[in-house]
C-alpha cells in the first residue's frame, strides 16, 4: 500500500516536473564561418540568455544543450549542430528524450519578411521559406508550435539573398541589435510564464 502510494507520489512528481518543462530551439549553423550572421541569430540570442545566468553549453547529441530555471520553469536551450536545413532532427530528438509536448517548444528564428529588429511570436504558421522551420515541420508533422521571429530586414539586391542572410550585421544594426536581443529574451520568458496569447499582446505591436 505505501509502495503505490509513493510510486503515485513520484508520477505526479514527474508529470509537474514535464508540465514546467519547455524546449527552446535558436536556429544557425555551426561553424565560425557563420558565427553572428543574420542567420545565426537564434544561436546568438540563446547564447546572450545562457550567459546572464553564467550558464555553459554542453555538446550533446543533436546540439548544444543547457538548462536556463527561471520562476519554477526549466527552459531546455538548444542550439542544433545539424545545420539549419536538418533542425528537425534535433527538435524532434529533444522533445521525445525529455518529455516536452510540442505545445511547449518555441523556435527561434531569422525572417526576412520582417524589418529588421522587429520580433514577432506566433503560436503556428508555415515555413514562409526557411528551410529550418521546413525541416521541424517536415519532421514533427505539424505546425502548430510556437515560433519566436527576428526580423532581419531585406536590403539585398536581385541575387543576393544567401549573402545578405549569411552575412553580418551592419553598423546600424550593430547599434541596436543588443536592445533587441534582450527585448527577445523577455519574450522568451514571458512564453513560459505566461502563455503564447498574452505575450504576443503584451509584445508583438511594439
Amino acid at each position: 500500500m505505501i509502495g503505490s502510494i509513493l510510486n503515485l507520489f513520484r508520477n505526479k512528481k514527474t508529470e509537474t516536473d514535464n508540465e514546467m518543462k519547455y524546449l527552446i530551439t535558436g536556429l544557425g549553423n555551426i561553424g565560425a564561418e557563420y558565427a553572428h550572421t543574420r542567420h545565426n541569430i537564434g544561436f546568438d540570442i540563446l547564447d546572450t540568455m545562457a550567459e546572464e545566468k553564467g550558464l555553459t553549453f554542453e555538446d550533446k547529441r543533436y546540439g548544444a544543450v543547457t538548462t536556463y530555471k527561471f520562476k519554477g520553469r526549466n527552459f531546455i536551450l538548444l542550439k542544433p549542430n545539424t545545420y539549419v536545413n536538418l533542425s528537425g532532427r534535433a527538435v524532434n530528438y529533444w522533445l521525445q528524450k525529455e518529455k516536452v509536448p510540442v505545445s511547449k517548444l518555441l523556435v527561434v528564428v531569422d525572417d526576412l519578411a520582417l524589418p529588421f529588429g522587429t520580433l514577432r511570436l506566433k503560436p503556428k504558421g508555415g515555413d514562409a521559406g526557411h528551410n529550418g522551420l521546413k525541416s521541424i515541420q517536415s519532421t514533427l508533422g505539424t505546425t502548430n508550435y510556437a515560433r519566436l521571429r527576428f526580423g532581419i530586414g531585406n536590403n539585398f539586391n536581385r541575387g543576393q539573398q544567401v549573402d545578405y542572410v549569411l552575412g553580418k550585421w551592419d553598423r546600424d544594426e550593430k547599434a541596436v541589435l543588443s536592445e533587441k536581443i534582450e527585448q527577445a529574451i523577455e519574450m522568451i520568458k514571458s512564453f513560459g510564464t505566461i502563455g503564447t496569447a498574452q505575450t504576443m499582446n503584451m509584445y508583438n505591436n511594439k
